[in-house]
């Protein structure tokens, strides 16, 4: 029999991971009902027609379809005669319905949109929903990069006012404020990015523009000038690109260059307008300019759907490498796509995944979390088993997270039991405890043991919480 293995780009996770995965779930929660947003679940698998052609070429090409039931069977039943027609259908990007007319979801956003327009009579606009469930993409696995992940997103549809923008951002900087990651949050415009195509006399190419400005940060600018020649833009067009790339200095600074450089695109300048007002709302909001804010001119958001103000968060730890650990825009046309024209939204996700790594390299997980089970009860059996099933049920009442070891195995076995799994004390019901109505603690930290009543171990037990 061979070794069981699990698919490439997945992972199983131990309760300890799964209780600081659940911290961070618990505390983005939190927050995103502080800010009046409501929860939404929906179906792993969507019509691959709702997702395909949402995503740009690139995304098109990462999208997990799902086979015809059936089909599989039939295949190899005529495999001589079905194999070269089959091998050229899963080649494409848009596998037909023959083969496939279903697919993973990709993201949470598409979703979202087909949702908001399924349950558009039901729903009281603007709608703010937050959504935490996992999303498959058929992407080469790295660090940091899983084909299957777990996504958390904050969106607001039926409102254009760039308040929520400046409410997403702020959403950002309390999140990563209480998991204690140091981060950098990326701000930009699509508009400002469609004057950057009107201005380097390419209106047409504002997707392959943005396409190759996304991989900035990996391939560096001499990547990306090949890039865009290969795409079409001329050396003249790239010149003028790479004048306003590099503009730097303060956000207020770079604000006022580019208000300069894009004097010849409507389009430009309705960009730098977006991104000055989405900035002073924030700094309204947060009672001043926040350091971790900061204009990117470079930052495109590979995905079609943006049309307005989009953010992206890197964590600004030396000592973390890793990508971006959440991102989202604008997409005032993304319903439209489904048949419900004019409802604008803006949203944006946390890479739950990512976080978790960035936070075990930090080390800004708190302790309490990884102990679990506070106590556990020796089992002697017989009457002692009853007595113990009844201190049981009066720790668990109190709220002291507890179990009684369910065989009445040697004294040794149970106490090693304890040990490996780290639970700090062990309760232990003999005869002459039973006999007068008692208990003996232990802590298994300091190795002193004290024999007391059940509501004195369980004021103990709940001090050292």
């Amino acid at each position: 029999m061979s070794k069981p293995s699990i698919p490439q780009g997945t992972r199983d996770f131990s309760p300890e991971v799964v209780r600081k995965r659940q911290y961070i779930l618990s505390t983005l929660r939190q927050i995103f009902e502080r800010y009046g947003f409501q929860p939404i679940e929906t179906p792993s698998m969507e019509n691959l027609t709702t997702l395909t052609g949402k995503y740009g070429e690139e995304g098109d090409r990462l999208i997990f379809k799902v086979l015809n039931n059936g089909l599989h069977e039939k295949k190899e039943a005529e495999k001589e005669k079905l194999n070269a027609e089959w091998q050229t259908l899963l080649s494409k990007p848009y596998a037909t319905p023959v083969v496939t007319e279903r697919a993973l979801r990709y993201d949470l956003t598409i979703p979202f949109a087909r949702y908001v327009v399924m349950h558009r009579n039901d729903i009281a606009l603007p709608f703010r929903r937050y959504q935490m469930q996992p999303v498959w993409r058929a992407d080469r696995p790295q660090k940091g990069r899983y084909r299957e992940f777990w996504q958390c997103d904050a969106d607001v549809v039926g409102s254009t006012s760039l308040i929520n923008e400046a409410e997403l951002l702020s959403i950002y900087n309390d999140a990563f404020r209480k998991l204690q990651i140091p981060v950098t949050i990326k701000v930009n415009s699509r508009k400002l990015l469609q004057g950057l195509s009107e201005i380097c006399g390419h209106p047409d190419k504002m997707t392959d523009i943005t396409i190759a400005l996304d991989k900035l940060d990996k391939i560096g600018w001499s990547g990306v000038t090949a890039e865009l020649g290969n795409r079409g833009i001329d050396n003249d067009g790239i010149a003028k690109l790479e004048k306003v790339i590099q503009v730097s200095g303060t956000n207020q600074e770079q604000l006022a260059n580019l208000k300069g450089l894009m004097q010849e695109s409507n389009a430009g300048m309705a960009g730098v307008k977006e991104i000055e007002d989405t900035l002073a709302y924030f700094d309204s909001l947060n009672g001043g300019a926040s350091d971790n804010i900061e204009v990117s001119v470079s930052l495109a958001r590979g995905l079609n759907y943006y049309t307005g103000i989009i953010a992206e968060v890197i964590c600004s730890s030396p000592d973390v490498k890793m990508g971006s650990i959440g991102g989202g825009g604008r997409y005032d046309d993304l319903t439209g796509l489904f048949g419900m024209k004019d409802i604008s939204g803006v949203g944006i996700s946390f890479g739950i995944d990512r976080i978790y790594d960035v936070m075990e390299e930090l080390g800004t997980f708190p302790e309490q979390l990884v102990e679990g089970t506070k106590a556990i009860i020796i089992n002697f059996g017989g009457d002692a088993e009853l007595y113990a099933l009844g201190m049981l049920n009066k720790l668990r009442a109190a709220g002291v997270c507890s179990e009684l070891f369910p065989d009445a195995a040697k004294f040794d076995k149970q106490m090693k039991y304890a040990n490996k799994r780290s639970i700090p004390y062990v309760l232990i019901p003999g005869e002459e405890e039973i006999k007068n109505n008692k208990v003996s603690l232990k802590n298994f930290i300091t190795g002193e043991q004290q024999t007391l009543s059940i509501d004195e171990a369980i004021t103990v037990l709940k001090e050292n919480d």
